[in-house]
């Protein structure tokens, strides 16, 4: 049982600690938001993605993706030009330090949160088929116990994610550390997206 939780912890938070579009979406909230409290709606939406994602790789659902060759063509393409418009909102977006900037309302948090979530291709192999492949490797409880794991990882994360954000505003009184950092995330939103475009190239 403790095996399989360790194996579930390790997997994945390594599969969730990279720079990408959920992160650093969630970080901005809680960087942005004046409460911590109003970033809390796409702390909770990433994981409720999240963990819809890992029980769907667990119970199978790689199998449905990998195995139809047009389902992930498609998956790939609709991801590129989702991830190519969220540089460009990243790139130009701003810190929130003027008063006359608003943050995001819950509602468009919740947007926001679910198609970082659900519509970036690479978040869905990893969690899908890195999760899901894993999986197999556990029956009855210890399975439970993996999947679990998995989520607890998720729930923790994203709500520390936020925390992050939220003190670093503290320190970023100017509001010129969270312009860079929308700078340099926009760039490795494209590289992704350009990793992306690559695969379906050579497929």
């Amino acid at each position: 049982m403790i095996q399989a939780f360790l194996y579930g912890v390790i997997l994945a938070f390594g599969l969730i600690v990279p720079l990408g579009v959920q992160n650093i979406f969630i970080f901005n909230q809680g960087a942005t938001q004046k409460r911590l409290m109003h970033a809390l709606p796409s702390v909770f939406t990433a994981f409720l993605c999240d963990t819809i994602l890992i029980l769907c790789a667990v119970l199978g659902v790689s199998i449905l993706v990998f195995t139809i060759p047009w389902l992930k063509t498609t998956i790939f393409v609709a991801g590129f030009f989702f991830l190519m418009y969220m540089g460009w909102i990243t790139w130009n977006s701003q810190s929130q330090s003027k008063p006359n900037e608003k943050p995001l309302s819950a509602k468009y948090q919740i947007g926001f949160a679910l198609s970082v979530s659900l519509l970036n291709p690479h978040a869905l192999i990893d969690t899908i088929g890195v999760i899901g492949t894993n999986s197999l490797n556990f029956i009855g409880q210890e399975k439970v116990i993996f999947t679990f794991a998995c989520i607890l990882v998720s729930f923790f994360w994203f709500l520390g994610l936020s925390l992050s954000g939220h003190y670093f505003k503290k320190v970023d009184k100017n509001g010129m550390g969270i312009k860079y950092l929308n700078k340099i995330s926009a760039i490795v939103i494209w590289l992704v997206a350009a990793y992306i475009g690559w695969q379906i190239v050579c497929e």
